[in-house]
């Protein structure tokens, strides 16, 4: 110890660190190294949560075939609970971008539990003659099969925040296509008026195809948990006991409360980011279509009096610094901006499985911050869409009513009763004298008022 400082020795030499620090000199060494992003490991929750699950698994697992001492086990257990707990996440000071395919965030987490242990059995900091970081915590263990299952599960564990938030919005939908079933509009086909529709029916689709996409999420995210552990470098399963990957699965699901199933061949699961790729296309499949409903939801409302103007969006902020009394469809803007994020993220995943090389990617840490960022992003996206947006959504019903009264697209409605040369001739008709199609219908006796009512019940 030299005053504020401690000394830890590592391969390369030694180093001082914050004698107080729960983090040692490996996790020193990456601070230096890595002042990439700015961003801690520590900011990606769910990552810290995963790894400290996936260390207490192997701590179990370690202490069941006596290769750790029973003592040890149980502090390394308890170190892990603090962090799954979130208690000391700013221990976590490693950049989310590094090179080493994830090995300073390993050894992050193994100092940082090996620090918790010693404290736990009463021992100084840095003590690592009583609890090792590598010796004891990343026993039977390596970066390349420890990294890879936390971010795996890391990404189950934020895919459910989404999933909640994605059913609170799809609800608000729900609620607005309900309150709206009875409100007549025309739909657009290239943005040129085609067939009556409701607004109640515009709004019930885009519920519909985000319950599709929570579908297709849950299943990409069943193929994140095949696991790896106990094939340590490359998938050989050199220096683990031959015992462990029997029972380290087992124990993971216990910890996590999910199955998960060992990898069929283990040489190719330390390599593969196949799952990855998947997960990142659907997630950016899901914010697209988040995209598009925003984007139709800012047309649906622009103007407002000179554009379609035929919803009002709840008004969040003041427009402009120049325009008196503008409002921006802000809300809306946001979720596409988030889609464009995503969009990128999901190249810089593609770009980082292409690249991995023979038997290990290097580049999880961007796979693993590209994904974690989207999804908390998505997350937060969707609440603010559904309650600052969605909710509060109202019709301007009665240009809605008048456009569709006055629209010859209802000739396509009247199809089946009087053929398409018939409708056609009425729709030109309609738009030359300013006429409504059902008006020249009826007064030309080509149909009955129940007849129309029963081709165009919403009008």
């Amino acid at each position: 110890m030299t005053g504020e400082l401690r000394i830890e020795r590592d391969s390369l030499g030694s180093m001082a660190v914050p004698v107080n620090s729960l983090w040692g000199i490996h996790t020193e060494r990456a601070i230096m190294n890595f002042p990439i992003s700015g961003i801690p490991l520590g900011s990606h929750r769910h990552l810290i949560r995963a790894l400290a699950h996936v260390k207490k698994a192997a701590a179990l697992t370690n202490t069941e075939l006596g290769l750790i001492p029973a003592d040890v086990g149980q502090a390394i257990s308890a170190a892990c609970d603090i962090v799954a707990a979130g208690k000391v996440d700013d221990a976590f000071r490693v950049d989310v971008i590094q090179g080493g395919a994830g090995t300073s965030s390993n050894m992050n987490a193994n100092e940082v539990i090996a620090n918790l242990a010693l404290r736990y059995l009463g021992h100084d900091l840095g003590d690592y003659g009583k609890v090792d970081p590598i010796g004891h915590v990343n026993k039977c263990q390596s970066t390349n099969d420890v990294y890879p299952t936390a971010v795996r599960l890391a990404l189950v564990y934020a895919l459910e925040d989404l999933l909640v938030r994605l059913a609170w919005l799809t609800d608000a939908m729900d609620d607005r296509a309900h309150a709206f079933s009875s409100i007549p509009k025309i739909g657009r086909t290239q943005l040129q008026d085609a067939v009556p529709m409701t607004l109640g029916q515009e709004f019930a689709a885009f519920s519909v195809t985000i319950k599709e996409d929570q579908r297709r999420l849950r299943e990409a995210a069943e193929l994140l948990t095949e696991c790896s552990l106990g094939a340590t470098a490359i998938g050989t399963g050199i220096t683990a006991d031959p015992r462990y990957v029997e029972r380290i699965v087992d124990n993971l699901s216990a910890v996590t409360g999910m199955t998960f199933s060992n990898a069929e061949d283990l040489i190719e699961a330390t390599w593969d980011t196949g799952a990855f790729m998947t997960f990142s296309g659907t997630l950016k499949r899901t914010a697209i279509k988040l995209s598009k409903i925003s984007s139709d939801l800012r047309l649906l409302s622009s103007g407002p009096q000179t554009g379609f103007g035929e919803i009002k969006l709840p008004a969040r902020q003041a427009g402009s610094s120049i325009m008196p009394g503008k409002v921006n469809p802000v809300i809306p803007e946001v979720i596409n901006q988030i889609a464009f994020f995503v969009a990128g993220a999901d190249v810089t995943v593609t770009m980082a499985a292409e690249n991995g090389q023979l038997q290990l990617n290097a580049f999880e840490p961007a796979i693993a911050h590209a994904l974690l960022q989207s999804l908390a992003w998505l997350t937060n996206g969707c609440e603010v869409l559904g309650e600052l947006c969605i909710s509060g959504i109202e019709a301007n019903e009665d240009l809605l009513r008048a456009r569709a009264r006055a629209s010859t697209a209802q000739a396509t409605a009247l199809l089946p009763a009087l053929g398409y040369a018939v409708a056609a001739d009425i729709a030109h008709r309609a738009l030359s004298t300013g006429r409504s199609v059902v008006d020249i219908a009826l007064a030309e006796g080509l149909l009955r008022q129940e007849q129309i009512d029963e081709l165009i019940p919403a009008r």
